[in-house]
């Protein structure tokens, strides 16, 4: 059984606290946690994506932005990074993740696009993203209750 799964983006206060949220609220007896590769340490959630949240019924108000860091990689089981290029980068760092790390598109071969500073569309683009990723992510751990708007 998954126990502890980490989100990985790029700041920290868009994209992974979103799927930490979203995931977190699909699998209430795992741990789920986020970090940034070059996080913006201290700051919220952007106000946009807890708006977003909050239409969910899921409140991560409360987030702040943090670093990654090599505790966060060695007790995570999963590590879902946004990018192809954000999973080299951790593999790289931490060697002895490769086979734990994947991309949260990796059904569809896609990086969920980055939506820092670009507006509400960008920020649901990003959202629909999210929810087909996790989708099949939720496939894969076993738990077929999710319900996004993915086709």
């Amino acid at each position: 059984m998954i126990s502890e799964i980490l989100i990985v983006c790029e700041g920290n206060i868009c994209r992974s606290p979103m799927a930490q949220g979203l995931l977190a609220n699909a699998l209430p007896g795992v741990d789920v946690m986020s970090a940034g590769l070059s996080a913006l340490v201290g700051q919220r959630a952007d106000p946009v994506a807890c708006g977003l949240m909050v239409e969910r019924g899921i409140d991560i108000g409360t987030h702040v932005g943090r670093q990654l860091e090599l505790h966060h990689v060695r007790s995570a089981q999963i590590v879902l990074a946004m990018t192809r290029a954000q999973c080299k980068r951790i593999e790289i760092a931490h060697p002895f993740a490769i086979g734990k790390v994947y991309r949260l598109g990796h059904k569809d071969q896609i990086d969920v696009v980055d939506p820092y500073r670009l507006g509400r569309d960008a920020f649901e683009a990003c959202l629909a993203q999210i929810d087909c990723g996790l989708e099949h992510w939720l496939e894969l751990i076993g738990n077929l209750t999710y319900s996004s708007t993915c086709n």
